[in-house]
């Protein structure tokens, strides 16, 4: 997969999922043997069930988000998103960088983001 078609799709499945709450639809996005940091002092979260552990308690006390992913940035096989996530409680907003495999998995994923709490 072309990494702007890879990047795209992340875009789209990782706003829908979002939205929804869906976990299952975000891991197709991962290779088996992903890396996933979120912000730049957090351990990185290793392979597919860490990912999966991190967004669940992420999304644990959060209701009827609105998320919206930017177009993607692509440059060779990596790839940054801009992304804005608001809740009751307030906005999150932040940029994830990813680099993809061949196949448009991403193989490494960094979030930073900073929250408006209301």
């Amino acid at each position: 997969m072309d990494p702007r078609s890879a990047a795209r799709r992340f875009a789209d499945t990782w706003q829908h999922g979002w939205t929804h709450h869906d976990v299952d639809a975000i891991l197709t996005l991962y290779a088996d043997d992903a890396v996933h940091t979120s912000m730049p002092f957090r351990p990185p979260h290793r392979g597919k069930q860490a990912i999966a552990d991190y967004i669940r308690w992420s999304f644990d006390d959060e209701t009827a988000p609105t998320v919206t992913f930017a177009t993607p940035l692509v440059d060779g096989d990596r790839a940054a998103i801009e992304f804005r996530v608001t809740t009751a409680t307030g906005t999150l907003a932040g940029c994830v960088f990813v680099r993809f495999d061949i196949d448009g998995q991403a193989l490494e994923t960094r979030d930073y983001w900073h929250t408006d709490q209301t």
